[in-house]
């Protein structure tokens, strides 16, 4: 839940989804839709998508517990190098790190260099005189990423209180690295709307639409490839974040009988299902007309 997502976002999610699913055996066998439902709001759905299916995979091939080696664990579906490590080290106690922002922000300062790429051997290189010298492995991980979230932070770190100054070059050099901006990336959307009278929208989840692509949207393509624009009406124009991509929507409607092959039918103001919290702000919109 916290890949891409701030932990007081996902806390409310978290208690909600463990209350329903109290272990690894109930998760598993319940079915997507659920999943997705508890989801809802929270974004990226295919994490709830790898979470269900590897806890059928844990269930049925592992005996329901965690394989041990960390390039089994990366097997597993929507599982990568940051998630491996911090699973190894947090279940079985694997002398490995977690390399999210954070950590990785801590060990540039230790080195005061822009380090493009970060690794676990970066960390073994500057742990060579055991600045962070432990048994306890998964409180490392853990510490980590707290201590480069609360100390180390991003925007101005506690030097005064670090208790690790003495070893952090960036705490005694005068030429200190800068902070890594993040790449944000503006990008104008034009949005189709296919209407019925009857209050219903034409969804679609064919779409191929890269960091979209498991969304269930409204048609989406380019003015200029589209023959018939003069039927579609202008109906609103407002902006939307997802991740790194700032989109600036156009939203153009126009009431239809008929639609594509690939579209279903779905009620604005009464539907129970699924619905990713972008294509309801596109059901909000769209209201207004009835």
């Amino acid at each position: 839940m916290l890949q891409q997502t701030q932990v007081k976002t996902a806390i409310p999610y978290f208690e909600k989804f463990i209350k329903e699913f109290q272990c690894l055996n109930s998760l598993s066998k319940a079915s997507e839709k659920k999943i997705l439902k508890l989801w809802e709001g929270l974004g990226y759905y295919r994490r709830a998508r790898n979470l269900l299916t590897t806890s059928k995979i844990l269930i049925n091939e592992y005996n329901s517990k965690l394989p041990k080696e960390i390039h089994e664990i990366k097997t597993l579906p929507g599982v990568g190098d940051y998630t491996s490590n911090v699973l190894a080290a947090l279940i079985h106690n694997k002398p490995t790190l977690a390399l999210d922002g954070n950590v990785r922000r801590v060990i540039s300062r230790i080195l005061n260099k822009e380090v493009k790429k970060i690794d676990f051997e970066a960390f073994k290189n500057i742990n060579k005189n055991k600045i962070f010298n432990t048994n306890r492995n998964s409180d490392l991980v853990e510490a980590m990423m707290e201590f480069g979230a609360l100390v180390c932070n991003s925007k101005i770190p506690k030097c005064e209180i670090c208790p690790i100054q003495k070893n952090c070059k960036f705490f005694k050099s005068t030429n200190k690295i800068k902070n890594i901006k993040k790449v944000v990336i503006n990008e104008n959307v034009n949005i189709f709307c296919y209407l019925s009278k009857k209050g219903k929208i034409a969804l679609t989840k064919k779409n191929k639409l890269g960091f979209l692509n498991e969304f269930n949207l409204p048609k989406i393509e380019s003015i200029k490839n589209n023959r018939s624009f003069k039927n579609w009406k202008l109906l609103s124009k407002f902006k939307n974040t997802i991740s790194n991509k700032k989109l600036n929507i156009n939203l153009y409607y126009q009431f239809s009988k008929n639609i594509p092959n690939n579209y279903s039918w779905y009620s604005i103001k009464n539907n129970n299902e699924f619905m990713p919290s972008f294509t309801k702000k596109i059901f909000k919109q769209v209201s207004v007309l009835f």
